[in-house]
């Protein structure tokens, strides 16, 4: 169960992380600035277990890791919206960060508490006693974040072939 973060359309992976700060691929560094131009002080309200709520066309723009990075290194346990940008879909399955398409996520709110069912395909809204579905993610791509990410996973695959 987490506490929801709304945003609307088309947020972009500057506005995640901002460009001033790629100078590092250190996680917890990315974590400690995450949301900050659109909203100063994300990393003091925010918690571990909550969920990022958008609209449309998340995560467009550049084609950076870095974005779904500092999301996952925060803590943040998925995201939800309505659509992403492609790039920033595969990144996030790479970077091992759940991610959600949800054709209601505009009835998800600011504040809302939720939870996820990845084998029901569900996402409960605790708040307005809601569910809405998602296509369930594969099997694999579960294992995948599962496993930390692609690298992670590979690492695993490549020292069970010892």
């Amino acid at each position: 169960m987490g506490r929801v973060w709304r945003f609307g359309d088309n947020i972009d992976t500057d506005l995640i992380i901002a460009a001033r700060y790629l100078n590092t691929s250190d996680p917890k560094e990315l974590a400690a600035h995450l949301f900050e131009d659109a909203d100063a002080d994300f990393t003091k309200k925010a918690q571990k277990g909550d969920y990022i709520v958008a609209l449309n066309n998340f995560g467009c723009g550049s084609s950076r890791e870095h974005a779904p990075v500092a999301i996952k290194a925060f803590g943040i346990a998925g995201v939800i919206a309505k659509s992403y940008a492609r790039i920033f879909y595969r990144n996030a399955f790479n970077t091992g960060l759940y991610i959600y398409e949800v054709a209601q996520a505009d009835r998800i709110e600011n504040g809302d508490l939720i939870e996820i069912d990845n084998a029901a395909g569900e996402v409960i809204n605790l708040t307005k006693n809601e569910t809405y579905r998602f296509s369930p993610i594969p099997p694999f791509m579960r294992e995948l974040v599962g496993a930390g990410g692609l690298m992670e996973y590979a690492k695993k695959e490549i020292a069970s072939l010892k």
